[in-house]
Protein backbone atom coordinates (compact mmCIF):
# COMPACT_ATOMS: atom_id res chain seq x y z
CA UNK A 1 0.00 0.00 0.00
CA UNK A 2 1.19 3.81 0.45
CA UNK A 3 3.63 3.78 2.59
CA UNK A 4 5.01 7.01 4.66
CA UNK A 5 8.25 7.49 4.19
CA UNK A 6 10.30 10.21 6.23
CA UNK A 7 11.32 12.26 3.25
CA UNK A 8 7.74 12.56 2.17
CA UNK A 9 6.70 14.07 5.86
CA UNK A 10 9.63 16.09 5.23
CA UNK A 11 8.48 17.33 2.18
CA UNK A 12 5.35 18.11 2.89
CA UNK A 13 6.40 19.97 5.90
CA UNK A 14 8.74 21.75 4.00
CA UNK A 15 5.84 22.54 1.13
CA UNK A 16 3.49 23.99 3.98
CA UNK A 17 6.40 25.80 5.52
CA UNK A 18 7.04 27.68 2.29
CA UNK A 19 3.58 27.86 1.46
CA UNK A 20 3.30 30.42 4.87
CA UNK A 21 6.44 31.74 4.01
CA UNK A 22 5.15 32.70 0.40
CA UNK A 23 2.06 34.16 2.36
CA UNK A 24 3.27 35.69 4.45
CA UNK A 25 6.28 37.16 2.32
CA UNK A 26 5.20 37.20 -1.02
CA UNK A 27 1.33 36.62 -1.48
CA UNK A 28 0.30 39.22 1.39
CA UNK A 29 2.64 42.04 -0.13
CA UNK A 30 1.44 41.34 -3.56
CA UNK A 31 -1.80 41.08 -2.92
CA UNK A 32 -1.84 44.47 -1.03
CA UNK A 33 -0.46 46.01 -3.97
CA UNK A 34 -2.99 44.59 -6.17
CA UNK A 35 -5.41 45.95 -3.99
CA UNK A 36 -3.59 49.66 -3.77
CA UNK A 37 -3.72 49.73 -7.37
CA UNK A 38 -7.26 48.19 -7.79
CA UNK A 39 -8.17 51.86 -4.96
CA UNK A 40 -6.26 53.43 -7.18
CA UNK A 41 -7.75 52.93 -10.47
CA UNK A 42 -11.49 53.11 -9.12
CA UNK A 43 -10.54 56.34 -7.78
CA UNK A 44 -8.84 57.63 -10.94
CA UNK A 45 -12.39 56.31 -12.50
CA UNK A 46 -14.10 58.54 -10.13
CA UNK A 47 -11.83 61.22 -10.37
CA UNK A 48 -12.56 61.34 -13.89
CA UNK A 49 -16.39 60.94 -13.95
CA UNK A 50 -16.49 63.58 -11.13
CA UNK A 51 -14.16 65.67 -13.51
CA UNK A 52 -16.21 64.53 -16.21
CA UNK A 53 -19.29 65.63 -14.22
CA UNK A 54 -17.50 68.95 -14.03
CA UNK A 55 -16.98 69.69 -17.09
CA UNK A 56 -19.95 69.00 -18.36
CA UNK A 57 -21.78 71.41 -15.79
CA UNK A 58 -19.24 73.79 -16.71
CA UNK A 59 -20.38 73.64 -20.36
CA UNK A 60 -24.17 73.89 -19.63
CA UNK A 61 -23.21 76.58 -17.87
CA UNK A 62 -20.83 78.23 -20.55
CA UNK A 63 -24.08 77.56 -23.27
CA UNK A 64 -26.11 79.35 -21.07
CA UNK A 65 -24.44 82.36 -20.62
CA UNK A 66 -23.93 82.13 -24.43
CA UNK A 67 -27.60 82.24 -25.18
CA UNK A 68 -27.98 84.83 -22.27
CA UNK A 69 -25.12 86.93 -24.48
CA UNK A 70 -26.53 86.34 -27.61
CA UNK A 71 -29.74 87.72 -26.10
CA UNK A 72 -28.46 90.43 -24.58
CA UNK A 73 -26.60 91.72 -28.07
CA UNK A 74 -29.98 91.37 -29.64
CA UNK A 75 -31.29 93.34 -27.21
CA UNK A 76 -28.83 95.63 -27.09
CA UNK A 77 -29.14 95.86 -31.14
CA UNK A 78 -32.79 96.40 -30.87
CA UNK A 79 -32.28 99.38 -28.53
CA UNK A 80 -30.02 100.82 -30.66
CA UNK A 81 -32.15 101.00 -33.67
CA UNK A 82 -35.11 102.05 -31.40
CA UNK A 83 -32.81 104.92 -30.31
CA UNK A 84 -31.59 106.08 -33.68
CA UNK A 85 -35.30 105.82 -34.92
CA UNK A 86 -36.14 108.15 -32.05
CA UNK A 87 -33.10 110.60 -33.09
CA UNK A 88 -34.08 110.17 -36.58
CA UNK A 89 -37.61 111.05 -35.95
CA UNK A 90 -36.41 114.15 -33.57
CA UNK A 91 -33.79 115.60 -36.11
CA UNK A 92 -36.93 114.93 -38.82
CA UNK A 93 -38.99 117.12 -36.97
CA UNK A 94 -36.76 119.71 -36.21
CA UNK A 95 -35.88 120.01 -39.92
CA UNK A 96 -39.49 120.55 -40.26
CA UNK A 97 -40.05 122.70 -37.72
CA UNK A 98 -37.26 125.17 -38.98
CA UNK A 99 -38.82 124.48 -42.38
CA UNK A 100 -42.05 126.05 -41.34
CA UNK A 101 -40.23 128.61 -39.07
CA UNK A 102 -38.38 129.88 -42.64
CA UNK A 103 -41.38 129.47 -44.38
CA UNK A 104 -43.21 131.14 -41.94
CA UNK A 105 -40.63 134.16 -41.53
CA UNK A 106 -40.48 134.19 -46.02
CA UNK A 107 -44.34 134.49 -45.80
CA UNK A 108 -44.00 137.49 -43.37
CA UNK A 109 -40.87 138.86 -45.93
CA UNK A 110 -43.19 138.75 -48.54
CA UNK A 111 -46.14 140.04 -47.12
CA UNK A 112 -44.05 142.66 -45.67
CA UNK A 113 -42.33 143.40 -49.20
CA UNK A 114 -45.72 143.74 -50.30
CA UNK A 115 -46.91 146.17 -48.00
CA UNK A 116 -44.10 148.21 -49.09
CA UNK A 117 -44.57 148.02 -52.76
CA UNK A 118 -48.50 148.67 -52.42
CA UNK A 119 -47.26 151.96 -50.33
CA UNK A 120 -44.54 152.86 -53.00
CA UNK A 121 -47.07 152.11 -55.72
CA UNK A 122 -49.44 153.76 -53.94
CA UNK A 123 -47.09 156.65 -53.93
CA UNK A 124 -46.35 156.68 -57.84
CA UNK A 125 -49.98 156.71 -58.00
CA UNK A 126 -50.54 160.11 -55.78
CA UNK A 127 -47.78 161.81 -57.71
CA UNK A 128 -49.50 160.41 -60.93
CA UNK A 129 -52.58 162.17 -59.64
CA UNK A 130 -50.64 165.28 -58.64
CA UNK A 131 -49.14 165.35 -62.00
CA UNK A 132 -52.05 164.51 -64.28
CA UNK A 133 -53.46 167.22 -62.15
CA UNK A 134 -51.02 169.48 -62.97
CA UNK A 135 -51.25 169.18 -66.66
CA UNK A 136 -55.22 169.60 -66.26
CA UNK A 137 -54.32 172.71 -64.36
CA UNK A 138 -51.67 173.83 -66.39
CA UNK A 139 -53.34 173.36 -69.86
CA UNK A 140 -56.43 174.07 -68.91
CA UNK A 141 -58.07 172.04 -71.75
CA UNK A 142 -61.30 171.26 -72.72
CA UNK A 143 -63.22 168.22 -71.44
CA UNK A 144 -62.17 165.73 -74.12
CA UNK A 145 -58.39 166.51 -73.37
CA UNK A 146 -59.33 165.99 -69.08
CA UNK A 147 -61.06 162.55 -70.33
CA UNK A 148 -57.84 161.82 -72.16
CA UNK A 149 -55.45 162.50 -69.56
CA UNK A 150 -58.14 160.96 -66.92
CA UNK A 151 -57.84 157.39 -69.08
CA UNK A 152 -54.57 158.18 -69.17
CA UNK A 153 -53.70 158.09 -65.53
CA UNK A 154 -56.54 155.10 -65.10
CA UNK A 155 -54.22 153.13 -67.57
CA UNK A 156 -50.70 153.88 -65.68
CA UNK A 157 -52.68 152.80 -62.45
CA UNK A 158 -53.74 149.79 -63.46
CA UNK A 159 -50.54 148.43 -64.87
CA UNK A 160 -48.79 149.56 -61.41
CA UNK A 161 -51.59 147.62 -59.48
CA UNK A 162 -51.24 144.94 -62.10
CA UNK A 163 -47.33 144.61 -61.27
CA UNK A 164 -47.58 144.67 -57.51
CA UNK A 165 -50.26 141.24 -57.73
CA UNK A 166 -47.67 139.73 -59.09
Amino acid sequence: MISIDLNLVWTIINLVVLYLLLKHFLIGPVMNVMEQRRQMIEDGFKNVQTAQDDANRLKQEYETALSGAKQESVQLIEDARKNAKAEYDRIINEAGEKADTMLESAKETVRAEREQTMKELKSQIAGLAAASAARIIENNADDKRSQDLYDQFLKEAGEGDGNADT
